[in-house]
């Protein structure tokens, strides 16, 4: 879920068939809230009085639904799971379908449904495909009747969800990437309940191949206990044991090697990276526990945005998914290597520029009457601060020192509003849900904890500005604090601190974030603007590299590139893999759990389709130009979709075109410059600042990487322009992956 530049009318809500009801509660009244010292700044430990924090959908407060042996744990929101613990419908004490891919899953009194859909759905007029959670089976225990399910334990990318009723308790751990579910209960029997009478293809006793609606299982039971099928009813005895698994199989004679497997059980899983010289590493590791016998590996699907970045050995076991292919690991870790994507406080300056234009239009932001435009909440604050973030060192590279500490003021003062407990806005720290909330808050950021990493990505942002240029400001004993309380938030690199889960909205195995809190919704969990996402790790990159935060510089790095290949391929499909080739469309505005839609939240007008997953344009925008051929054909459905050329996001287009083709983008600004009205976060100096200097320099060059984070290349004709932000005190020397090196003296960019 998305916070847009529209309101969201219910009409636009069609787009999306799998969609439930959304709606907003009334507020809560809550004591006078205290203040927490920060630094120089502050947040309440309270919510403001007539404000509300995370409610139903009829406006009842909540609270995390987890077993005691979880209560002290932050939740994971905004996760592909998080309808487990966030119950946003008050009459689905269970959870709404989670999309692990391979398998589906949602729970349900009697335990666990298990659904593996491998035929695409063409839905909502042709705007969105789907591969919906069908049951294929239920795993639970005889007799189970539980009143709810909770979240026992979860780790990087797996959960245990839990169900009692008195007699009988089960837990069966899934996961992104996992062929199995591993199961564990007491009091009852193991039950698979089939959604039809199951063809049975393997019977060893304990051992079982069924065939369901098309889909191959192996049913796992203890040594020695024996399933038996009744109809669509198959049970095993445990015995003195308490453990059963099930597999999906990618065919019938896998059944061997699926196995081996079925009773080492995944207890675990964990990512480490690592970036530097111009890469990006990461480790995906699973932890197992074997329950009989000694074997510790398992298997485990890749998506493609990982196996098309690792050498290691794979299986020749595939699964069908809504992200293409995924391709089979026998091991219990892989890792993914690949280029970093460089960030840039600007754009290099170029002698394509005219200062004098540029200074004119500068001088329209900083002599609006309100530069911050009549924003309030915590989106469009936000919005407002990167717009004038954009333009600091714009105004620094022509020398406009005064324009510069204008801008630099004027975000300072709106920051440190935000970053005060006790005024209009404030940030208040929700203790039940371990999450900062800022108010005046919008689109759900309150009541259903969405788009955190949206808005306050562009806090982040700016402060990285700010730091850039005082670094004393940005100290933890001014205002940093508060910057890292929303990076902690957001995307907190630690798995030890109470206070804050573990990188709240990036889900690290699907290789991009998700925007919706409580992930109540039939199609899963949802994200519209990636690029919004991705605007918070640059924003990483840069407050990093400013402040000298090596782990949030390189957590920065890691999402970026990360997700920046997820873009290209779940919303872009650059390599044209990954939609089904019925879904009529080459680009999505959102992905779904369950596929994607060319939709967005508020409007189903082809401009902001296509633009909101390309704003805000910085420097950290580079990324996007990777796949040239795929911004053209974005570009070119826009103009079918839309009758014609765009009207109302046209600069955020243009920008986005100059990734590709600036001469284009070039000609179209120079025709359309004194006929438009900027986005509500872009203004006409930045735009013409990027087109014109990609005109100069070139659309970037991704085959070559600097080393360091803050560099990037440019190319043009053939010829290659090389530019890198030196953040530190003192000089260094930027190596570029084909040999050339670069200079830069301390607190500097240099280009060649």
């Amino acid at each position: 879920m998305t916070p847009v530049s529209r309101a969201r009318p219910a009409a636009a809500l069609v787009l999306v068939s799998a969609l439930a009801a959304i709606g907003l509660g009334p507020a809560a009244v809550p004591a006078a809230a205290a203040d927490v010292p920060a630094g120089a700044g502050s947040y309440s430990d309270t919510r403001p009085a007539g404000t509300s924090g995370p409610t139903t959908n009829t406006g009842t407060p909540v609270t995390p639904k987890v077993t005691e042996a979880a209560r002290n744990e932050p939740v994971p929101t905004n996760d592909w799971w998080s309808s487990l613990a966030f119950q946003r419908y008050g009459d689905n004490p269970y959870s709404t379908p989670m999309y692990g891919h391979p398998l589906t899953y949602q729970a349900t009194s009697g335990g666990l449904e298990v659904g593996y859909p491998t035929e695409p759905a063409i839905v909502g007029e042709g705007r969105q495909y789907e591969y919906a959670h069908k049951a294929d089976l239920t795993l639970g225990l005889t007799g189970l009747n539980s009143p709810d399910t909770k979240a026992d334990s979860w780790s990087d990318w797996t959960v245990t969800p839990y169900w009692s009723d008195g007699a009988r308790t089960l837990r069966a751990t899934i996961g992104h990437g996992l062929p199995f579910v591993y199961a564990k209960g007491s009091g009852g029997d193991a039950r698979i309940t089939t959604a039809a009478a199951p063809t049975v293809f393997a019977d060893d006793g304990n051992v079982l191949g069924i065939t369901v609606a098309g889909h191959h299982y192996a049913l796992f039971a203890p040594t020695g206990s024996d399933w038996s099928v009744a109809g669509s009813t198959i049970t095993a005895g445990l015995g003195s044991r308490d453990y059963f698994s099930l597999a999906v199989l990618p065919s019938t004679d896998a059944l061997a090697t699926y196995r081996s497997y079925a009773y080492s059980f995944v207890t675990g899983s964990e990512v480490a990276w690592r970036a530097g010289s111009g890469t990006v590493e990461a480790t995906y590791r699973l932890t197992t526990e074997p329950q009989e016998g000694t074997e510790t590996g398992t298997l485990q699907a890749l998506y493609r945005h990982q196996w098309l970045h690792t050498t290691d050995q794979l299986t020749p076991y595939t699964y069908v998914s809504p992200r293409g292919t995924m391709k089979v690991r026998e091991a219990t870790s892989f890792t993914t290597s690949q280029p970093a994507s460089g960030v840039l406080p600007a754009l290099p300056a170029s002698d394509g520029v005219d200062r004098a234009r540029l200074k004119g239009y500068l001088d329209e932001v900083t002599g609006a009457a309100d530069p911050f435009s009549g924003a309030t909440d915590t989106y469009w604050t936000g919005k407002a601060l990167g717009r004038l973030a954009q333009l600091v060192p714009v105004a620094d590279q022509i020398g406009e020192t005064a324009t510069r500490d204008q801008l630099l003021g004027l975000l300072k003062g709106r920051l440190e509003e935000w970053f005060t407990a006790g005024g209009a806005s404030e940030f208040s720290y929700d203790r039940e849900w371990r999450t900062l909330i800022g108010y005046p808050a919008s689109y759900g950021s309150d009541t259903e904890l969405n788009d955190h990493h949206f808005h306050y990505s562009y806090y982040v942002y700016a402060a990285a500005v700010v730091a850039q240029y005082d670094a004393g400001w940005a100290a933890d004993s001014a205002w940093g604090s508060m910057v890292k309380m929303l990076v902690r938030d957001a995307a907190n690199p630690s798995r030890t601190d109470s206070a804050f889960p573990f990188l709240r909205g990036f889900d690290v195995y699907a290789g991009h974030s998700w925007a919706s809190g409580h992930q109540g919704f039939a199609a899963g969990n949802n994200q519209e603007s990636s690029s919004e996402s991705t605007n918070l790790s640059a924003a990483l990159v840069l407050w990093g590299s400013a402040t000298g935060d090596t782990e949030l510089r390189d957590l920065g790095s890691y999402l970026l590139a990360t997700e920046s290949e997820a873009i290209a391929q779940y919303w872009f499909d650059a390599d044209q893999e990954v939609f089904p080739a019925s879904y009529g469309h080459d680009t999505v505005g959102m992905v779904w759990g369950s596929g994607a839609a060319y939709a967005t939240w508020w409007t189903a007008n082809p401009e902001e389709i296509h633009g909101i997953n390309v704003l805000p344009v910085t420097g950290g925008s580079l990324h996007l130009g990777r796949v040239k051929d795929a911004i053209r054909r974005n570009l070119a459905e826009m103009e079918r979709e839309n009758g014609g050329p765009a009207v109302e996001w046209r600069d955020i287009l243009w920008e986005f075109e100059a990734l590709a083709d600036p001469a284009a983008a070039q000609a179209k600004w120079n025709a359309g410059a004194d006929a438009y009205t900027p986005e509500a976060g872009e203004s006409k100096a930045h735009t013409y600042h990027w087109i014109t200097t990609l005109n100069t320099v070139g659309a970037p060059d991704a085959t070559v990487t600097g080393s360091i984070p803050t560099s990037a290349v440019f190319e043009k004709n053939g010829t290659r322009t090389y530019t890198a932000h030196n953040y530190g005190a003192t000089a260094t020397t930027v190596t570029f992956s084909d040999g050339t090196t670069l200079p830069v003296p301390p607190h500097s960019t240099a280009t060649r």
